[in-house]
């Protein structure tokens, strides 16, 4: 791809964050066919990884209230995706678990995610897909000094 002569090359900045919302918005429809949301897939990642976790850690992971996290995981909890172990009561820890349909649910999503890669990356040429994940990669490195 070329930049009109004597034009300044798009901001990178300015690319990623569109890119990024296209992509967004693209793997929310095809997640909202299952009944899911990127929020309700980082919930559901956070607890097969760590299950057991308390809202509060949940929502300070996702950068939401605990009240907001409570509503993704009673949603979760409605579509069978979780389990709660523990009794529900003021001031006790919810002990919550994913459950084999959330396992399930999280295996349709890492297949949304494949097929938006598939996509992104068919307009990149082969032989620029390795170098374009390691800059990608070095991006969220913390700056050195």
């Amino acid at each position: 791809m070329s930049f009109p002569e004597g034009a300044p090359p798009p901001s990178p900045t300015f690319l990623i964050m569109n890119l990024g919302r296209r992509l967004r918005d693209q793997v929310e429809r095809e997640l909202r066919t299952s009944g899911l949301s990127l929020r309700h897939l980082s919930a559901l990642g956070h607890l097969a990884h760590e299950p057991g976790l308390s809202y509060s850690e949940l929502a300070r992971r996702a950068g939401v209230t605990a009240q907001s996290m409570q509503a993704t995981l009673n949603q979760l909890e409605a579509l069978g995706a979780v389990e709660r172990t523990t009794e529900a009561g003021r001031g006790r820890t919810a002990r919550l678990q994913v459950t084999e349909h959330g396992e399930s649910l999280r295996a349709t999503a890492r297949h949304v995610i494949a097929e938006a890669d598939e996509k992104l990356l068919a307009a990149v040429p082969a032989e620029d897909r390795s170098a374009l994940t390691r800059a990608l990669l070095h991006a969220f490195a913390p700056p050195q000094g």
